[in-house]
């Protein structure tokens, strides 16, 4: 029986695995994307407001913004891939290929973070909290500042979030976050739209900047809907060979900057230079 108070109800629809398109009746073909066999029923339960923010509408010109109030990274090729620092309440989105640093160059900005005595989370759903030391330790860059975590339930990540109110999150990865409200495995396209969305929310209500590393697909794409990358506020890549020492990150989508800029860096053993 439902708890007094609590509208529960059971909504079902059918969800394209590959686009994320949603119907209310099963088809064989997707309208969006024109695969075949790819929607599935999907049965979602609508039973609690959760982490709801109070937000007040205010003026546009009361709105209170300098740019100089970026923060500063202090990482420089990183920063002006940015354009210039992250701006609160940003969403960005980092997809590259397994390997290919993500999880390093994370962990050396929210050190450069820490060294600014701010408060950072990073919120691993792949690696466990002693994976983390050690990698963190290879690259000796140990901080108080830098709190690590390992979980995938999103109610619990957003709890987190407003709890410790740090400066800056790292999610990694966006695909191993779920959403025990949806009857969906994690990683498909439902769950990464619904945990991406709450993830915005928060970042939008709470002025926090999220960092989401995203897995990338075969042909170089970040996996999940594509409405992923229209969500979010920053989409950057971080390409290179594993087998040399150069990556490159570039932006392909910058609400807050260019997307003319690249960042270079030379992975050695102390990590990203």
């Amino acid at each position: 029986m439902a708890a007094a108070g609590i509208n529960t109800k059971l909504k079902k629809n059918f969800t394209c695995q590959e686009c994320g398109y949603q119907t209310p009746k099963w088809m064989g073909k997707c309208p969006d994307c024109q695969q075949w066999d790819t929607l599935v029923e999907k049965t979602k339960t609508t039973n609690q407001p959760r982490h709801k923010i109070k937000s007040t509408p205010v003026p546009i010109n009361t709105v209170d913004f300098d740019d100089q109030h970026r923060i500063k990274i202090k990482i420089g090729e990183f920063d002006r891939v940015l354009g210039g620092g992250l701006v609160s309440g940003s969403l960005i989105l980092i997809g590259g290929d397994p390997g290919i640093g993500k999880t390093t160059l994370m962990l050396q900005a929210l050190h450069g973070l820490g060294l600014q005595n701010r408060k950072t989370l990073y919120v691993s759903g792949e690696e466990s909290i002693q994976q983390l030391r050690l990698h963190s330790e290879r690259l000796d860059i140990l901080s108080p500042h830098n709190l690590v975590v390992s979980e995938v339930d999103l109610d619990k990540i957003l709890s987190m979030i407003e709890d410790l109110q740090p400066s800056v999150v790292v999610i990694d990865s966006i695909q191993t976050i779920y959403n025990q409200n949806l009857s969906s495995t994690p990683g498909s396209v439902s769950q990464v739209r619904d945990s991406a969305m709450q993830l915005m929310l928060m970042s939008k209500q709470t002025g926090i900047p999220i960092f989401l590393i995203g897995h990338v697909t075969k042909e170089g794409a970040i996996a999940g809907p594509r409405l992923l990358e229209h969500m979010v506020d920053t989409v950057l890549y971080f390409e290179g060979d594993r087998s040399h020492v150069f990556r490159i990150l570039r932006a392909v989508k910058n609400r807050f900057g260019s997307t003319n800029e690249i960042g270079v860096f030379e992975m050695k053993t102390k990590g990203l230079e």
